[in-house]
């Protein structure tokens, strides 16, 4: 059987996964922050949240590259 992704790859992947949901996660707690500020700028928690929704997006994608396609 051929393996089309390198082993080294999914290590990558994984690492730089790793990477992403650490920001998603820093994004979240200055988010919180910001929501816990008795007059909160909504215009940067709204562009806080579109960029959390990017990573969680852009994590599945790379999520859904180590998963192999299984033909059921």
């Amino acid at each position: 059987m051929h393996d089309d992704t390198p082993p080294a790859n999914d290590e990558g992947l994984r690492a730089r996964i790793a990477e992403m949901r650490q920001e998603h996660q820093d994004l979240d707690a200055a988010v919180e922050a910001l929501e816990s500020l008795p007059m909160p700028d909504q215009l940067q928690i709204a562009r806080l949240k579109k960029k959390k929704l990017g990573l969680r997006d852009e994590i599945q994608r790379l999520e859904d590259q180590l998963t192999p396609d299984i033909i059921a």
